[in-house]
């Protein structure tokens, strides 16, 4: 038999007092089984399309937000969610990763909100994964179609309200009622290899809307939808768009601006290396006539830009008025100035390639043009239409257009 000597005993008495107090702990303070990965589904989410899902994310974001590094995971699947707001701030960086697909309502207003997914207030945040955002729009975008006085606008899909260092990378967003993005009061958010899709007819389905908000960086998108695939509104500041696809769509668009008082500038603004195929637009900047705001649009970089079948590649259209709701007496007295348009290359639908359409009251100044080569579709050359500028320089008599008409 055998026998358990006395030091032998002292050890393995040690050890079980250590392994209970160990598992004591576990049980009390939960310290084992802490996570930072929060599963949606382990909260409550259900993957079938059709059961409201929210309090399920906003537990498994709560959870994820009370931590540096936390985790958002959502598995495979689809999740219906009626509305979320991820609301920070949140303990350090968080991580929301999407696997599956999230879809909204068919309710064309969703009670009146302006989004249908926030984060609000974050720090630190990275949207990523290979999931998808679906607005389900279809039924929303008769809603306001060709309406003047249109109440109870569609909402957005994805509001990025009042977030600092964000990342969004992979995901998809499709049919959204209204903007697939707002970036709004933001600092510091990149967009990154993200896909945004809507059919051509769907109104007022902006691709990403950047409002008020600065160091905004695009990057490597596709983005084909009924509406600007990029638009940038007042505030935006040091915005940089680069290897991004647009098409079919109606370009990248600074503005419109003038419309509401006391608009804040527009400056620090680079596109380049863009690809616009069949778009009504290329590169465009708009203000009403008349304004109600006297802002500055300054510093604009639009280069190494690809143009195919573009009804108007280059235009500055300072009487804007969609829908002909407009006062057409009056004049825009939004200031434009320093944008320069370098190696724009491509076709035009159009033989009016560039249109500048200047106020009268404030004239634009230092426009400048370099390296354009755009002819028409048959391979003829086009013509560049300017009134109401001040120092436009073409640089380079070779190029097409070379001169204002």
């Amino acid at each position: 038999m055998y026998h358990m000597d006395s030091n032998n005993c002292v050890v393995y008495s040690l050890m079980f007092l250590i392994l209970i107090t160990f598992l004591c702990i576990c049980k009390v303070d939960d310290v084992c089984a802490q996570t930072n990965n929060f599963i949606v589904t382990d909260f409550g989410a259900i993957p079938d399309g059709k059961t409201d899902s929210k309090q399920g994310f906003l537990e498994a974001w709560k959870r994820a937000c009370e931590i540096d590094g936390g985790v958002v995971s959502v598995p495979f699947g689809t999740f219906f969610i009626s509305t979320a707001d991820f609301k920070g701030p949140c303990n350090g960086q968080t991580l929301f990763h999407v696997d599956g697909t999230l879809i909204a309502s068919d309710d064309s207003t969703l009670g009146n909100q302006d989004y249908w997914i926030t984060f609000y207030k974050v720090d630190l945040l990275t949207l990523s994964g290979n999931g998808a955002f679906d607005g389900n729009g279809a039924s929303s975008w008769s809603h306001c179609k060709g309406h003047k006085k249109c109440r109870n606008m569609p909402p957005t899909t994805l509001k990025i309200n009042y977030v600092k260092n964000a990342r969004i990378q992979g995901i998809k967003l499709i049919n959204s009622k209204m903007f697939h993005v707002h970036i709004h009061e933001s600092d510091n958010v990149v967009v990154k290899q993200v896909n945004i899709l809507a059919p051509e007819d769907s109104p007022n389905t902006d691709g990403i809307h950047i409002g008020n908000s600065n160091g905004v960086r695009i990057m490597d998108s596709y983005i084909a939808t009924g509406d600007d695939c990029v638009s940038m509104g007042e505030g935006s500041t040091n915005v940089n768009i680069t290897g991004t696809w647009c098409g079919p769509g109606h370009g990248i668009s600074i503005g419109s601006l003038g419309k509401y008082e006391e608009e804040e500038d527009v400056f620090g603004i680079t596109v380049r290396n863009c690809t616009f195929n069949g778009t009504d637009n290329g590169l465009r900047i708009k203000t009403w006539a008349p304004s109600s705001s006297s802002t500055r649009v300054s510093d604009v970089t639009f280069s190494d830009i690809i143009v195919n079948e573009v009804k108007n590649p280059i235009i500055i259209d300072q009487y804007y008025c969609p829908h002909g709701s407009c006062n057409s007496k009056g004049e825009s007295t939004v200031e434009i100035k320093g944008v320069k348009f370098f190696d724009i290359k491509g076709s035009s639908t159009t033989e009016a390639a560039v249109n500048i359409k200047c106020s009268k009251s404030k004239p634009c100044q230092d426009i400048e043009f370099s390296g354009l080569d755009l002819t028409l579709t048959n391979g003829q050359p086009t013509i560049a239409s300017c009134s109401h500028t001040k120092g436009e320089t073409f640089h380079g008599s070779d190029q097409v257009p070379s001169h204002c008409s």
